[in-house]
């Protein structure tokens, strides 16, 4: 029986996991480690509105569990060494030198962390593979912890997340689906039954799936690469409809009555974001070039492309829209994040229409709700497209939308934060600059309302 489990890792996937779990299993010790201080120190912020991770009702779960059996710490060997079981949920960004550049995921704080539990395990463990990962990564790990020569037994097992950011914690309490793959050995079979009883707290068994750990891991890449690709198709028919005058949520809400095909991830947009979809689709792309199958990489590097020409597109079309030049304009951004309910990111579609229209001298104002300045100037920094002074000279966030979008030339939705539906548009209107423009890159806002008080308002696929 688990009593203690550890996770490396304290991000969006360790954090809010390693909560629920502890919540709903008082009888089991859960650590989650990072090397990260400031992070750690955040994680037991008294104020539990200053943990790292925004999600609806984390704060309360955090709140309820910690100090009891929940706990965050930097003392890493001191975690493992205690752990029956430990997860490794750090990050697998893209690689972005050598062999796979741009596509294949980078592994190296997996290995890390492999040597690190190698080292200091003196006791046998279940080693949970939580981060997302290329297929075969489990053979990798369990060679570096089998060949430690300490006479410590591993079982290595897979369980990716399938969490959706903005409701990551409803998802965590009532999954679709748990996902664990294993070793077909008897070994093997009890380290599965194992994580399967700690599941079984909250879960139905029947929403617990077991498989070979192969089938494990490329089920998170598949079902991460079906759902852009979703994203994609009707982005693609957006800008057709765009030209031949249908409307995008009308051919969503159509298609969509079909059993077939269902509602979900049919709503246009200026492109999707997050940690996990283009990392895993380039992902996909990699591995299946390594096998030699160029048409099956060729097909899913297309959800990609398509993916950058939406938000390409947004751009161009602002500078086009505002009589060929942004230069010296002030447009306005409501929302960073790459999607409501988080403070996450990662791959904002913000990020990169901001870039884009930095190169063409526009000033950008950013109100966002949850994502502060120090993160906004980081991703813009990370495209290293211009110095950091630079950025910092083109870029204001404010701290509410009424002055960020006060004098502004244009506003662009790039989030659909459920708050701007109900600002005074009238008044942001009398402080803009006229015409007062508004491209609506999440089909967010009422078009007849806001062109009743006079604004040009534009949005994706009508």
């Amino acid at each position: 029986m688990i009593k203690s489990i550890c996770c490396i890792g304290a991000g969006y996937v360790g954090g809010p996991t390693m909560a629920v779990i502890a919540q709903k299993c008082p009888h089991i010790k859960v650590t989650v480690v990072d090397l990260n201080e400031k992070r750690i120190a955040a994680w037991n912020d008294a104020d539990t509105n200053n943990i790292p991770v925004y999600e609806p009702g984390l704060d309360v779960i955090v709140a309820e569990a910690r100090g009891r059996n929940l706990f965050f710490s930097t003392e890493v060997d001191k975690a493992i060494e205690e752990a029956d079981m430990i997860f490794i949920s750090v990050n697998t960004p893209t690689k972005t030198y050598g062999v796979g550049k741009g596509m294949a995921a980078d592994l190296k704080y997996i290995e890390l962390c492999a040597r690190q539990i190698a080292r200091v395990a003196k006791t046998d463990k279940i080693v949970v593979e939580k981060s997302t990962l290329p297929v075969r990564t489990a053979s990798a790990i369990k060679d570096i912890l089998d060949h430690t020569g300490n006479g410590v037994q591993f079982q290595i097992l897979s369980n990716p997340e399938f969490l959706a950011e903005g409701t990551a914690v409803s998802d965590l309490l009532s999954p679709d689906r748990v996902l664990i793959g294993g070793d077909t050995t008897p070994e093997g079979q009890k380290a599965i039954q194992a994580l399967v009883d700690i599941y079984a707290n909250w879960v139905s068994k029947d929403r617990i799936l077991t498989t070979n750990v192969w089938s494990s891991e490329l089920s998170k890449l598949t079902a991460n690469a079906f759902l852009a690709q979703r994203v994609s198709s009707i982005n693609a028919m957006s800008e057709l409809c765009e030209k031949t005058g249908a409307d995008v949520n009308e051919v969503a809400r159509a298609i969509g009555m079909d059993s077939r095909i269902g509602p979900k991830f049919l709503k246009s947009s200026v492109g999707f974001g997050g940690s996990c979809f283009q990392k895993d689709i380039l992902n996909l792309v990699y591995i299946a070039k390594t096998y030699g199958l160029n048409e099956v990489a060729d097909y899913w590097e297309q959800v990609i492309i398509m993916n950058d020409h939406q938000k390409r597109r947004f751009a161009k079309n602002i500078i086009s829209t505002l009589y060929n030049t942004v230069s010296g304009k002030k447009i306005a951004f409501l929302g960073w994040a790459f999607k409501k309910d988080t403070n996450d990111t990662r791959e904002s579609a913000a990020i990169y229409v901001a870039d884009d229209l930095l190169s063409e001298q526009a000033i950008i104002s950013v109100y966002d709700p949850k994502v502060k300045e120090e993160q906004i100037l980081l991703d813009l920094n990370y495209l290293e497209t211009r110095s950091e002074s630079d950025n910092k000279n083109g870029i204001t966030v404010g701290d509410n939308p009424y002055g960020a979008c006060k004098d502004a030339h244009a506003i662009a939705v790039l989030t659909e934060w459920d708050e701007f539906k109900n600002y005074d548009w009238k008044k942001i209107y009398d402080n803009m600059l006229k015409p007062a423009f508004v491209f609506d890159g999440r089909n967010l806002l009422d078009r007849k309302e806001l062109e009743k008080i006079g604004f040009v308002y534009q949005s994706i696929g009508s």
